[in-house]
């Protein structure tokens, strides 16, 4: 491993460890213990549980990035879903000046959610502690909560940038990563003693282990799979007087839209519930309750909407027509299949039948673990999204590293002329 390499990972590990010191810097004009309070009696079991897993358990801290990289993820999914619908918007994404412009957009979209949901959670504090949580008069405080909360999810946006340019790459996926891990030792120690305490016994201990275990073995066996279709192109020898057919592959994974599809449909089901719990209204706060992430009609609509995302996000990442026409221009085929029309109709046939799979595989890792573990009657949330984003994360991250290390090794190759 060369010297650039490695600095790479450096900057990738600097970057992380101020994402986690801005964890511990709160919000001014906020009674912490209040806040801590309400998460030891509350538990992870609602909307804002799931927010402190994915943010690091900056929420129980009402740290100024409390809001974490959700509000970016959710003006990604609107940008993505109104350049499938309007031709204009899809085609400026496509041009090189255009995704300027295009990502612009998307920073002022994270501005307005970013706006919206701190001053939902403004609302919600209020309403927290008996009124305690909150130590100074409200409208000030919803001015220092929105300029706070901005002032960390642009930070976030930053680091994340600067992870995908400077560092090893997935900057916002890391940082997604690194949040989630950096909470699984307090999880380990909570664990236990709940053991210690005998709400859990060492037999569902075990079991808990085991839907763990398996379910990471899952995770990583569908990640390196991948269905590869053969691809023949002619050329000729000219020292040979003969023509030789040289044999590829198209790699096609199973998984095409990686962990976007659950990421996507998280942040979906959170934004909703997170502004319906900062209402005083009994009804909308229980209609809130009713979608928390412990809910049967949470994990109901995870599964479908997770299938939904994986064949949005497939249609995006997998383009058979630009496939088509490159191997059309670079003289290459499927056996079997004419050039164009034949070749393009084959492979949305081939990824349409790969991603049926794919999404149900996404669907039931990001449900089915909470329902075994549920089933066991475990007292707080454990859900298979966390642990599908921190393998497929690992596993990315490895690639790119190791691509790297493939890349350096090439171009020194070719200095010293071999």
């Amino acid at each position: 491993m060369n010297r650039a390499i490695i600095n790479k990972i450096l900057i990738t590990l600097i970057f992380l460890f101020l994402y986690r010191v801005l964890a511990y810097v709160p919000i001014p004009g906020v009674d912490i213990e209040v806040i801590k309070d309400f998460f030891r009696s509350a538990g992870s079991q609602n909307a804002l549980g799931l927010f402190n897993m994915f943010s690091g358990h900056a929420v129980e801290r009402l740290s100024i990035i409390s809001l974490g990289i959700m509000p970016y993820i959710t003006a990604s999914i609107v940008m993505e879903l109104l350049a499938a619908t309007f031709p204009a918007l899809a085609k400026m994404k496509k041009e090189r000046d255009g995704m300027q412009k295009y990502m612009q957009i998307v920073r002022y979209v994270t501005i307005l959610v970013t706006v919206v949901q701190a001053v939902s959670v403004s609302f919600l504090l209020r309403n927290m502690g008996n009124g305690n949580a909150i130590m100074i008069d409200m409208q000030s405080f919803i001015f220092i909560a929105i300029f706070s909360m901005l002032t960390g999810t642009m930070l976030l946006m930053w680091l994340g940038e600067q992870i995908t340019q400077r560092g090893v790459g997935n900057g916002i996926s890391l940082i997604i990563f690194s949040g989630i891990v950096s909470g699984i030792p307090s999880a380990i120690e909570g664990t236990f003693g709940l053991v210690n305490t005998g709400e859990i016994s060492y037999l569902v201990l075990i079991g808990i282990l085991a839907i763990i275990i398996l379910t990471v073995f899952v995770i990583i066996y569908v990640e390196l799979g991948e269905r590869r279709i053969p691809v023949s192109y002619a050329r000729k020898v000219i020292m040979q007087n003969q023509n030789k057919r040289i044999m590829n592959y198209i790699p096609i994974k199973i998984n095409l839209s990686g962990v976007i599809p659950p990421i996507f449909a998280s942040a979906l089901l959170v934004f909703p519930s997170t502004i319906l719990h900062a209402s005083s209204n009994e009804t909308l706060r229980a209609i809130a309750d009713f979608l928390g992430p412990d809910k049967y009609i949470y994990n109901i609509l995870m599964f479908f909407f997770v299938i939904f995302f994986a064949y949005f996000y497939a249609s995006i990442a997998f383009n058979s027509k630009d496939i088509a026409e490159n191997l059309k221009r670079q003289g290459g085929y499927i056996p079997g299949m004419r050039p164009g029309e034949g070749t393009i109709h084959f492979l949305n046939g081939v990824v349409g039948r790969i991603t049926l799979f794919g999404s149900l595989y996404l669907a039931i890792i990001s449900t089915l673990p909470w329902i075994l573990v549920k089933s066991m009657g475990v007292p707080f949330y454990f859900g298979g999204t966390a642990v599908l984003i921190v393998v497929q994360v690992a596993i990315d991250t490895m690639r790119k590293i190791e691509a790297q290390v493939y890349m350096s090794k090439y171009k020194t190759l070719s200095a010293v002329g071999f």
